[in-house]
């Protein structure tokens, strides 16, 4: 049955050919310290070994796929969802169902957007006080240093006071925006926002005219301001995004408040700290290879990567700007607001609204086991638990799907991924001939790497592409609403190295291995959505580790992934043991304001 729903540029519904997932072992050295100088400089100046390296990641490994040249190559998977004929374009609205509270007495309850509205519409609270007692906590500069300042690039008081002060007022008038006026949130650093510097990771050049504070603010954060949403702070990054950690040398590394002997995932690596240690209730980070959703799972929050320019029309095929959140509600609620279609953006703006799924539609799961298997023990047994609860519980069919040349895909995509990233560091770059100047050694030996992709190897990798969506297509035409559900990450988290905060590092193999399950939506434009489900105990340190898990769905089903993320957060809450956890330095923000003087 073809989709009913009208779309721009699907692909054909056409199954791929069987293959067998046999994953091999990747021989990706890890570089710290001297070793990770060493090779940063010796690809930056031989293209031998540049091409070396580039081979031994088998990103050449499109080249023996047979039969792939027949299949059109798709450099850019956008797929639009399409108003109909003669229908005016509206944006989605904020139903009261958002508006509702967690109760009080939930186990690991994190304070949502309805808490901070409902606090301030009583006057028990004002945004002001919010504002005044984050401040002091978040901003760099301090001595001793703020406690939570790694997870923050800047903040500009100014600013912030100004907009809290102004919502203080629009309540004292009984006219506040909604349920996100004078919520604070915060934006990943890569993002421009008026009188704010983007430094994307990167350390301050006061020299380089990259680094002048934005004239303007990005459509999907405007959505978000102008519903009244104080952004209180630019979120630290991996530097250029590159990375799935969240290790950056400059800046320091945010700290995952749930066991701080592991990295909190990367590269919206400073949204996910500042989520789980109750600091915003939403922050808004970008996805080219996971960044939204692997910080998500290591930190046990809830992470949206919308389909491919779905908010924004960002320069890219792979990289999306999405919403990360506490709660499963404020997730839906940042999501609908930044979604407001662009006049300005002739992409963006087409798009359809995302309709929420009928009650009586059918439900399916789809799960690619021999896929899914990869994970770790300790993943495996918190996301095994899950699965039944959907089908037992909630009325999910469970299927088994099989998807064509997923590693080759994978390899495809992280070689994409670099390519894209060189492209935009020239761009940026004062000197595009020198344009890693700047750059830690890690991105100089990524980024090197990266550029012994050809036109020819863009070529091949969008065939491959293009036969995976279509195999995509062909799934969701025999079960339509299929949601493609895996672990987000196979791993419970990534461990500190004591010799990484140096220089950064490079570990190739753990880096591929943590994007095993999210770089199918990067690469295909779909939506996915990360969700906590469990809990895994730790190797090191103290702290249980989140575990999320993953469900994909077909272009422009948003909707249906925030409701299934709705059920993942009540299975969590109801029928994991002991429910949801917070973290011991979890910052209680309404009582500190409260007492703050």
């Amino acid at each position: 049955m073809a989709p009913t729903q009208r779309f721009s540029g699907y692909p054909l519904a056409r199954e791929g050919p069987e293959t067998v997932y046999a994953p091999v072992v990747d021989k990706n050295p890890a570089l710290r310290g001297w070793s990770l100088i060493i090779a940063a400089k010796l690809v930056n100046h031989s293209s031998f070994i540049a091409k070396a390296t580039w081979e031994n990641a088998k990103f050449n490994c499109t080249k023996d796929i047979p039969d792939l040249h027949q299949y059109d190559w798709r450099l850019q998977p956008i797929v639009t969802p399409l108003t109909a004929d003669g229908a005016v374009q509206t944006k989605a609205q904020i139903t009261p169902e958002l508006f509702q509270r967690q109760p009080d007495d939930l186990a690991g309850r994190f304070y949502s957007a309805a808490d901070y509205h409902e606090l301030f519409k009583s006057g028990e609270l004002t945004p002001l006080q919010v504002a005044k007692a984050l401040l002091p906590l978040i901003s760099r500069g301090k001595n001793p240093p703020a406690k939570y300042e790694l997870a923050w690039a800047t903040t500009r008081e100014d600013i912030v006071l100004a907009a809290a002060k102004k919502s203080t007022e629009r309540y004292a008038a009984g006219q506040s925006l909604g349920v996100l006026d004078g919520v604070p949130i915060g934006v990943k650093d890569d993002q421009d926002i008026e009188g704010y510097v983007s430094h994307v990771g990167m350390p301050f050049n006061p020299s380089d005219p990259f680094f002048e504070p934005a004239t303007t603010t990005i459509w999907p954060i405007a959505q978000l301001e102008a519903a009244g949403a104080i952004v209180v702070g630019k979120l630290a990054m991996h530097e250029l995004g590159s990375d799935t950690s969240g290790c950056n040398p400059h800046w320091g590394s945010p700290v995952n408040y749930n066991n701080k002997s592991y990295y909190p995932g990367g590269s919206s690596s400073g949204a996910g700290s500042a989520l789980c240690a109750g600091l915003i209730p939403i922050a808004i980070g970008t996805d080219a290879g996971g960044s939204i959703r692997i910080p998500s799972s290591f930190c046990g929050v809830y992470g949206l990567k919308p389909t491919l320019h779905r908010t924004y029309t960002m320069k890219s095929s792979i990289c999306v700007i999405g919403p990360m959140a506490a709660t499963a509600d404020d997730l839906t609620i940042a999501y609908r607001l930044m979604t407001t279609p662009n006049p300005d953006d002739p992409v963006q703006g087409s798009f359809a609204l995302s309709i929420p799924p009928r009650p009586t539609a059918k439900k399916t799961i789809g799960v690619y086991r021999d896929w899914f298997d990869q994970a770790s023990p300790a993943v495996l047994e918190v996301t095994r638990k899950a699965i039944p609860h959907f089908r037992e519980k909630l009325g999910y069919e469970v299927v088994d799907i099989t998807i064509p040349y997923l590693q080759e895909g994978q390899y495809a995509h992280s070689a994409w991924a670099l390519t894209e990233g060189l492209d935009h560091q020239r761009t940026r770059a004062p000197d595009p001939n020198n344009a890693l100047a700047n750059l830690n050694y890690c991105n100089q030996l990524l980024l090197a790497v990266g550029s012994c992709t050809s036109g020819a190897d863009m070529i091949k990798y969008g065939q491959l592409r293009g036969l995976i969506m279509e195999h995509l297509a062909f799934l969701w035409k025999q079960y339509p609403g299929l949601l493609i559900v895996t672990p987000t990450s196979p791993e419970a988290g990534w461990k500190i190295h004591p010799g990484n905060q140096a220089y950064g590092f490079s570990d190739g193999n753990v880096t591929i291995r943590n994007m095993m399950y999210i770089w199918l939506a990067n690469s295909t434009g779909c939506p996915a959505v990360s969700a906590p489900v469990g809990y895994a105990d730790p190797e090191v340190g103290e702290g249980r580790l989140p575990v999320g898990l993953m469900a994909m769905g077909e272009w422009g089903a948003e909707e249906q992934l925030l409701a299934w993320a709705k059920e993942a957060e009540t299975y969590l809450n109801g029928s994991w043991e002991g429910g949801r956890s917070r973290p011991k330095e979890w910052a209680d923000v309404v009582e500190i304001s409260k007492n703050a003087k």
